[in-house]
C-alpha cells in the first residue's frame, strides 16, 4: 500500500485539521466535527469496538491504517491508535486514497 494517504494526513495535520487520541476523537465525533475516522489496525479490541461503535451511530466514515506507528509517524507524532480529520476537503481525498489503496 502506497503511503500517499500518509503525507495527505500530514499535511492536514500541519493546516490543523487532525485530532489525535482516543478521548479527543471520540469528542470530535460526538460533536459532529469528524469527517473522518482512522484508526490503526493494532488497536486494542476495546478502543476499535468504541471507535467502531462512535462512528456507526454518528455516521462518520471509518478507515483502518495499517498499524500505530505508521499513523503517528504520518503525523509527525510518536504511535497513534487513532485520527480524526474535521476537514471535509481532506476527509474525502484521504478516503478516495484508502479505498483506491485497498482495492486497486
Amino acid at each position: 500500500m502506497g503511503n500517499k494517504w500518509a503525507s495527505l494526513l500530514g499535511l492536514a495535520n500541519r493546516a490543523r485539521k487532525i485530532v489525535s487520541g482516543e478521548e479527543f476523537v471520540v469528542k470530535e465525533i460526538r460533536s459532529g466535527r469528524a469527517k473522518l475516522v482512522i484508526l490503526s489496525e493494532d488497536a486494542s479490541a476495546n478502543t476499535r469496538k468504541k471507535i467502531q461503535d462512535k462512528c456507526t451511530s454518528y455516521e462518520v466514515p471509518l478507515r483502518q491504517a495499517p498499524d500505530r506507528y505508521t499513523l503517528g509517524q504520518a503525523i509527525g507524532k510518536d504511535a497513534r491508535v487513532v485520527v480524526a480529520v474535521i476537514d471535509e476537503g481532506f476527509a474525502n481525498k484521504l478516503m478516495t486514497m484508502f479505498d483506491v489503496s485497498l482495492w486497486g
